[in-house]
């Protein structure tokens, strides 16, 4: 419809929906940085990179929600560092690459123990394991 005015405007809000995916939080608008998803089986909450689509049992967050992000008791967290962020030492990352160096030498022993034969062969990409999850070392290391 035309009014002399021009055309008239809708009472209804319009459902365009923007292209920029939100924080998962309530009430928090902000454009998402990170997604995290909650392994149960291992009671462990993993936050990494911005996924590349919206998966439904995983959440997106903002800088703020995913720095502030804490477990349940008893749970861990594992955050993934994203290559292109400017990685931020911690007391964690110390300890990781602690452990890292412990599990790269274990290997090693057991081959050496076993007289260097029928022992499995531990994959040279990965750094870490925990339960069914394993932690790989980039490629372009």
């Amino acid at each position: 419809m035309e009014s002399r005015r021009g055309p008239l405007k809708s009472a209804v809000p319009s459902n365009i929906v923007s292209p920029v995916r939100r924080c998962s939080r309530t009430a928090c608008g902000r454009p998402a940085v990170a997604t995290l998803t909650y392994v149960y089986a291992d009671s462990t909450a993993v936050l990494g990179p911005l996924a590349t689509y919206a998966e439904p049992h995983c959440y997106d967050l903002c800088a703020e929600h995913s720095e502030r992000l804490t477990a349940p008791r008893g749970w861990e967290v594992v955050r993934l560092i994203d290559g292109s962020a400017p990685a931020r030492p911690s007391g964690d990352d110390l300890e990781a690459l602690a452990n890292a160096v412990r599990e790269a030498a274990r290997p090693q022993e057991r081959a050496a123990g076993a007289g260097g034969g029928g022992g499995r062969t531990a994959d040279p990409m990965e750094v870490a394991r925990r339960g069914h999850l394993r932690v790989l070392r980039s490629p372009d290391n």
